[in-house]
């Protein structure tokens, strides 16, 4: 058996996300008491009580969701899973790093919150946006996109699964876009609530922030296992690679359905989604529809885990 662990992004935050494992297990306390010294303020408050609206923040959701991930990760851990390989979906990288020992989870906590605010300031707020674009082949998502140019930014942001691909960019390019691809036939779009246009060229600013911030991380090593970078779809190897990728990632598209094609092709038959929600076990059944894929974000969602990998184990 050859396990993966995935990591969510942001988009999958919710009100109380990591209260039950922080009531039930020491491990993820650790984590979430941790999150509160290196931030100065309680996350974890935020985390189990904030408002919907508070948490969708950029600023907050990015090491919110890092926490929990986390804390997940460390029980896990705890119980004796391990992983040979992981990958992260845009933040959830970051996650992924941590995983590897690439950094600490101080030193990622820390840069994600840099990184929030780096890319809400790349684009003022009402300025830009993103859709997920359901049913439409992906050449034909690229082609609109070009065929908007004349109203703004408008660019592929997530290669997600077959039929699902997220654009981002300006509101009058992304708002004719749209229009073009239900011309060619997309069955849906949905504007995600989101507060400025990820993974696209506007957000080359915020790439550059936050290369200076990756620059200034003496302790940073190379993964110890492999870990599926967004930007390539293929193993980080070495930290100055790690460092240059997630500079570049938050204005490059996250190529998802390479990188889980890559894992499948590597021969994974175990991934374990580790984190809030339940999103990317959704996508991977979508590119692979046999094998092992579960969900950690709660004590009753870890148990199935646990007996799903100790009878295939």
């Amino acid at each position: 058996m050859k396990v993966a662990y995935l990591f969510p992004g942001q988009g999958c935050q919710y009100a109380g996300m990591g209260k039950k494992m922080f009531d039930a297990f020491p491990e993820a306390r650790e984590v979430f008491q941790e999150a509160d010294e290196v931030l100065n303020f309680s996350l974890s408050q935020l985390c189990f009580n904030g408002s919907e609206e508070e948490l969708q923040k950029t600023i907050n959701s990015q090491p919110a969701i890092l926490t929990v991930s986390v804390a997940c990760l460390k029980v896990l851990e705890k119980e004796g899973v391990r992983a040979e390989v992981a990958a992260g979906h845009s933040l959830g990288e970051y996650s992924a790093l941590v995983a590897a020992g690439a950094f600490t989870f101080a030193e990622a906590l820390k840069l994600v919150r840099k990184r929030g605010q780096f890319m809400q300031e790349a684009v003022p707020l009402g300025k830009g946006g993103m859709v997920a674009v359901l049913g439409c082949d992906t050449s034909m998502v690229v082609e609109t996109c070009q065929s908007s140019r004349t109203y703004g930014v408008a660019e592929v942001a997530n290669y997600n699964c077959p039929g699902q691909t997220v654009i981002a960019g300006e509101l009058p390019a992304l708002e004719r876009a749209v229009a073009l691809v239900k011309e060619v036939g997309a069955k849906r779009c949905v504007y995600l609530p989101v507060s400025a246009p990820f993974h696209c060229s506007l957000m080359r600013p915020a790439g550059e922030k936050l290369a200076g911030e990756l620059a200034k991380i003496n302790g940073l090593k190379p993964p110890v296992i492999p870990v599926v970078a967004n930007v390539t779809a293929l193993p980080v190897k070495d930290k100055e690679e790690v460092r240059n990728l997630l500079s570049h990632q938050v204005s490059h598209p996250v190529r998802w359905e390479e990188s889980m094609l890559y894992l499948l092709k590597e021969g994974v038959n175990f991934f374990i989604e580790v984190g809030p929600g339940n999103v990317l076990s959704g996508l991977l059944r979508k590119i692979a529809r046999k094998t092992n894929i579960f969900s950690v974000e709660d004590p009753d969602s870890l148990k199935k885990c646990l007996m799903a990998f100790k009878e295939i184990r």
